[in-house]
Order: C-alpha cells, then structure tokens, then sequence
C-alpha cells in the first residue's frame, strides 16, 4: 500500500532563508496549495492524510470541511509550524476533533524533527509518523533508526520511506529532483521490500517557487515546483496504479496493524 500524505500548514519556510511572508499570504499559498492536491485525488480516485496543524485550521475551516466530506483522513501536525510545547500535542488533536467531527489518530511533528513519544501516548495518538530514518546533513540523523515500522511507547512508528540499504530518502525534495525514472526504480526496490510505502509532501510545493527573491529557495527547493510538481505527482499516481499498487490512507494501515497485535 502506498500512503501518499500532505503536510498542511502556515507557509513559513520562506524564514528559514531569511525571507518574511505575511501571515494571510502563507495561509493563501498552503490554501490554493491544498485545493490543487484535493482536485488531484478526486481525479485520480485516491484517498490520503492530511497533517493539519491546529492554527491552521482554525483559519481555514473550510479546507478541513472539503478535506473529511472527500473522505480523506485528517491528522495533526502540531498546533503551530514555527514553535511547540509538549501541550500542543493535546490541544492540536482536540481542536482538529471538534472542528472536524472525526477521531484523529495520527501525529507528524513540523519539519520531522525529534518529539516525546510517551508525550505523543499521553495525548491519543495511535500512531506517530514523524521520522525521517535516513541521513542528510544539517537536518536528520537518523541512520540507524529502524527504517520500517515499529512500536514505541505504545504507539505506532511509520517513519518516512527511504530505500533499503543506502536509504535514500524517498520524500518531497527526491519529487523535486530526481529523474522520474530513478524515482520509480527507487519506489519499486523499495515497495517491493517493504510491502509499503509513506510519501509526503506538501500543499506549497504546487506553487511556483521558483521566486528566488520572495522565497530566497535554492534550486534544488523550487525545481519542478507549481505546475509542474502537479504534473509529476500525476504520473507517479498514474504509474503506481498500473503496476497494481494500491493506495491508502495512514490510519487504516496503522489499524490494521493495531488490530493485529492485540
């Protein structure tokens, strides 16, 4: 099963390279954004997870709406993009819940950085996808985590998927960059040895980034982004399909695993 999931959240990344965006325009970008991949699933008939953060949300009701009547999962991404407290575990899945309607049973920490996993029991989740098992400089060390899923603190790890032996990362920026030849050996390597695959994007890469002096990215972050990362999450979609790949959403392969284990 292929769990194709999409981070939503207040576009800040711009800051990190020294740029300022205000708050409405980061809201309208992850919006637009949003509505793009929504279109896109409805198209090609799959269902995903969405990690919202709480702010987010309750700027947006609406996207959250579209998002559950689609019949696509909702998960929390914390409450804020750019900063967290252990509380913010909590108070984001509560504020998702009533404004949604629905359980919501999965966590992904911004940025994939590091979090308390008996924190992330303690708050409800049943499931945790906030690992990156690889290697890249000045972001992960991950190296020697476990590369598939596993249990911690009672809860369920779904780290991101990398590549058996040299694990290499199989998530957004590989989208970007990667010749999709390579990229689709490198998903069937690596769906074949794992019966699974956990993918993950975000709503502001279907944006043109290629601004250099409004978002400050470097090449290897704006390349094939807007449109044209529309057109390559459509043919990987495309192609996955025709190899027989399925598609699911994170918290149904989460359940089943729970289901298995008691």
């Amino acid at each position: 099963m292929i769990l194709l999931s999409f981070d939503i959240e207040e576009f800040d990344m711009p800051f990190e390279y020294g740029k300022k965006l205000a708050f409405d325009e980061q809201l309208s970008i992850s919006t637009t954004g949003t509505n793009t991949v929504l279109d896109l699933m409805q198209e090609t008939g799959i269902k995903a997870t969405f990690y919202c953060t709480a702010n987010y949300a309750q700027h947006k009701p609406e996207v959250i709406a579209r998002i559950v009547k689609e019949g696509h999962e909702l998960a929390s991404h914390g409450y804020y993009h750019s900063k967290f407290e252990n509380s913010d575990l909590l108070s984001s899945r509560k504020l998702l819940e009533e404004l949604a309607d629905v359980p919501v049973k999965g966590y992904r920490m911004a940025r994939m950085q590091p979090v308390d996993q008996l924190e992330i029991h303690l708050a409800g989740y049943k499931y945790n996808s906030s690992l990156n098992p690889t290697w890249l400089p000045g972001r992960y060390n991950n190296f020697k985590s476990p590369r598939k899923w596993f249990w911690e603190e009672d809860v369920l790890q779904i780290p991101a998927s990398v590549s058996p032996n040299l694990r290499f990362p199989l998530f957004w920026l590989s989208f970007h960059n990667l010749p999709m030849g390579i990229l689709k050996w490198l998903t069937d390597i690596t769906y074949r040895k794992d019966s699974y695959l956990n993918v993950y994007f975000h709503p502001w890469e279907f944006t043109d980034l290629n601004q250099p002096e409004k978002y400050g990215f470097p090449s290897y972050v704006s390349r094939n982004s807007g449109d044209a990362f529309t057109e390559r999450i459509r043919e990987f979609i495309n192609w996955a399909k025709r190899k027989g790949y399925q598609f699911g959403r994170t918290g149904d392969f989460a359940s089943e695993i729970i289901q298995g284990r008691r």
